[in-house]
């Protein structure tokens, strides 16, 4: 046995061990959880594997009748292919539930939809996923209103509410799924404005957000630059007033800093911030009458302004802000897509872009812009610092890498030394994109376009043989048809 024993040599004759790096997948193993650098590096991968796999025509029946949007359909379907600007037509707003269960959309037609996400997305066939017949008896809602909607949004506190809005109505109507019903349970009204004349002066919805606690505030942004707050427990009418420096429409709004922070993006490009615990005024939630100015104001225009690259290189103006939205995965930076397709994020703790994309111009890659039928409203990928947003000229979706530090191909300071590892991606779908929404647990993506179809886009799956199955050791089978799983 001495042959296999090794002999300790003297401290000066033993060299230095040898110090290898850890294998990075045993430790998400060993761990049970994924490593900030470790996502960073699979997002890559996760990117270049997504692709159109369905598209769901909005072709649905409304009591033996068809639904406006597919009437609307049938009679704006002469003018696609001229590019001939139509209004009452696309989807306008669409998003999952916290636990991505249910699927709700909106379109300019007055349509809302609710579906069971995993019944939609078994319908899906790999084989043909140019246009496919859903089987509309598996819906859990279907509405046909009387009005235009462009906006839903689940209540993150109750996952049984859903809240719509629209441009021309001053309501927030709230339905529940748990009732068979077409009519909302609750309306909340903004308080009626007359002008010199006695008559009445509309201000139609632009966004809502819900408090994403037991708290029940609701507020909403109007086309004037307001900001209506309701108490549920009080009163259908509003209780709080917020108002910008100017009459700008506001896009847009967001609850940050657990509910105590309120963002706004106007048409005007600008980026609003009242704080609901006081700001200017000690009595900001007790006041019902009075409106009041947000706590800061930030012209985005000069925040781009000061990166000297952009600057040397594109004429910055002032544009149209459609959306912001915050990083799930970094709370302070935010997200905002601009009327000319641009893209970018803000630093909320200095109120710096840090990141910004900017796609070509139509005249120099051929495409056509579609107009402002409807703002575009992309979305974050939960688990990764990617922004998805639809094409504003062609009909396709950006893949933006907005990862908070340098090595992102969009951060102001990237050094083109790592563009071979850290890209950006464009995908080109089959319609226009008007909004999408992200799956929060699987990161499937549903994009709402101005055909009002849906389109399901994830990771394609990949037939295989009897044998091969086997030997993978697992496979799914399905009218004859082996699936890998």
């Amino acid at each position: 046995m001495d042959k296999y024993i090794v002999r300790v040599v003297s401290n000066s004759e033993n060299p230095k061990p040898l110090i290898r790096p850890r294998w990075r997948r045993s430790i998400v193993e060993l761990n049970g959880r994924f490593e900030p650098m470790y996502r960073r590096d699979v997002a890559t991968l996760l990117t270049q594997s997504y692709s159109q796999i369905g598209c769901f025509p909005h072709s649905y029946h409304n009591g033996g009748f068809q639904c406006p949007t597919h009437m609307n359909w049938f009679a704006n379907a002469g003018f696609l292919d001229n590019m001939t600007p139509f209004q009452k037509q696309g989807v306008t707003s669409v998003e999952f539930d916290n636990k991505g269960v249910y699927l709700a959309s909106v379109t300019k037609d007055g349509c809302l939809t609710i579906h069971d996400f995993e019944t939609l997305y078994c319908q899906v066939d790999m084989n043909c996923p140019s246009r496919l017949k859903e089987d509309e008896t598996k819906h859990l809602l279907h509405i046909s209103t009387s009005r235009q909607l462009d906006v839903v949004r689940w209540n993150p506190a109750n996952q049984d509410e859903i809240a719509c809005t629209s441009l021309r109505s001053g309501e927030v109507q709230i339905f529940n799924i748990g009732y068979i019903s077409s009519e909302p349970v609750e309306v909340l009204r903004k308080r009626p404005v007359v002008n010199i004349h006695g008559r009445e002066i509309p201000k139609g919805l632009t966004d809502i957000a819900f408090s994403k606690d037991d708290n029940p505030r609701v507020f909403a942004s109007d086309i004037y630059g307001g900001i209506s707050m309701w108490d549920r427990r009080v009163s259908h009418l509003p209780c709080l007033a917020l108002t910008s420096d100017s009459n700008s429409r506001l896009n847009s709004i967001q609850l940050i800093e657990d509910n105590q922070v309120l963002l706004g993006a106007s048409k005007d490009g600008l980026v609003y911030l009242w704080d609901l615990r006081g700001g200017r005024s000690s009595m900001v939630l007790q006041s019902q009458k009075e409106g009041h100015l947000p706590l800061t104001s930030l012209k985005l225009a000069t925040s781009l302004e000061k990166i000297g690259s952009l600057k040397a290189q594109s004429n910055i103006s002032s544009k149209e802000i459609h959306s912001i939205t915050v990083d799930p995965t970094c709370p302070y930076h935010l997200a905002f897509h601009l009327d000319d397709g641009w893209s970018g994020v803000l630093d909320l703790h200095n109120f710096e872009v840090t990141h910004v994309h900017c796609p070509p111009p139509p005249w120099l890659v051929g495409g056509n812009h579609f107009g402002t039928m409807s703002l575009r409203k992309p979305s974050w990928i939960s688990t990764h610092s990617i922004y998805v947003v639809g094409s504003a000229y062609n009909s396709g979706l950006h893949f933006l890498d907005f990862y908070p530090d340098s090595s992102s191909p969009c951060h102001v300071n990237f050094k083109e030394d790592n563009l071979r590892h850290r890209q950006n991606r464009y995908l080109p779908l089959s319609d226009g994109v008007t909004a999408c929404a992200t799956h929060p647990l699987n990161g499937t993506i549903v994009a709402g376009t101005k055909q009002s179809s849906l389109l399901v886009i994830s990771q394609r799956q990949q037939s295989c043989g009897r044998e091969e199955c086997q030997q993978l050791g697992g496979c799914q089978v399905d009218d004859g048809k082996h699936t890998m799983s």
